[in-house]
């Protein structure tokens, strides 16, 4: 019979290890035909009226693939009132149009190994040059890797998601970056979790 300490540790390292796969980060960059299939297939998916613009802005981002985890920096400034096309009821409040954006949205990241990482709101204003724009919010995004990016990216452009988005937001800015210093390490955490976890199932048990 194993020890009450190794009984403990083997299911956490096996959930740990399980976890290191789901997230990821080191995989291979996109092949070239890779890259045009799923481009072929996200402007099938992107009915809005700007697709073709937004398709070249994802082939631009996969140009640049690398295989390995990255973060999206999004700002974003919402509409006066909400703007969703005739037959939808959902109200003209903005925030909430983009609540409902961000709800339908959280199984495709999470299911693709991606995680929203930071979001803040606007609390004022410090050095404001000319023309810089209004921004209501920013938001980090993580992402396993440009391919998964892809992979979310069809199922957040169907229509009943997107109607969201495009209703509650006027203006957005989002690029890529790759963190140089950071205090954010999502498998620390996790890990530093599940070992606390065990030494107190240990305590418990022992």
């Amino acid at each position: 019979m194993l020890p009450i300490w190794m009984t403990i540790a083997l299911p956490l390292a096996i959930l740990y290890a399980v976890f290191l796969i789901w997230y990821g980060g080191n995989g291979k960059p996109m092949t070239a035909d890779e890259i045009n299939a799923g481009l072929r297939e996200l402007q099938a998916t992107d009915t809005s009226e700007n697709a073709t613009a937004a398709v070249e802005d994802v082939r631009q981002l996969l140009a640049s693939d690398d295989g390995k985890e990255f973060v999206m920096q999004n700002l974003v400034r919402y509409r006066p009132r909400a703007l969703y096309p005739p037959g939808y009821d959902y109200g003209d409040d903005p925030r909430e149009a983009d609540k409902r954006y961000g709800r339908s949205i959280i199984w495709p990241l999470l299911r693709n190994g991606n995680l929203l990482l930071f979001i803040a709101r606007r609390s004022g204003n410090f050095f404001v040059p000319a023309g810089a724009d209004d921004w209501h919010y920013v938001a980090m995004v993580r992402y396993r890797s440009r391919r998964d990016f892809l992979k979310f990216a069809f199922e957040a452009n169907r229509a009943d998601k997107f109607v969201h988005k495009w209703a509650a937001i006027e203006k957005t800015h989002v690029f890529p970056v790759k963190p140089v210093v950071s205090l954010i390490s999502v498998r620390l955490t996790i890990g530093l979790f599940l070992l606390a976890l065990g030494l107190a199932l240990n305590t418990a048990f022992a």
